[in-house]
């Protein structure tokens, strides 16, 4: 059976199909004793359907973004 730390480490493959039939049965074994890490595979199952219900960005040009993070993550000027 594969440890908690295992099955983190395979989750995004877990999650997109992407392991062996043997790795994909340890991780479902795994999974039904764990409630965390069942818990944790949930979470990673909406946080996946809610970026992909987010509406693509409007802006095109890699520069801009980069400049709408940098001044997003500055702390707000004091009067």
């Amino acid at each position: 059976m594969l440890s908690c730390k295992e099955l983190v480490a395979c989750s995004s493959d877990y999650l997109d199909g992407q392991l062996a039939l043997g790795e994909k049965l340890l991780a479902r074994q795994h999974l039904l004793f764990c409630k965390n890490c069942r818990r944790f595979i949930k979470q990673l199952r909406l946080t996946q359907a809610t970026i992909k219900a987010m509406p693509e960005p409007a802006v095109d040009d890699v520069d801009e973004i980069v400049q709408r993070m940098t001044r997003a993550q500055q702390p707000p000027k004091q009067p």
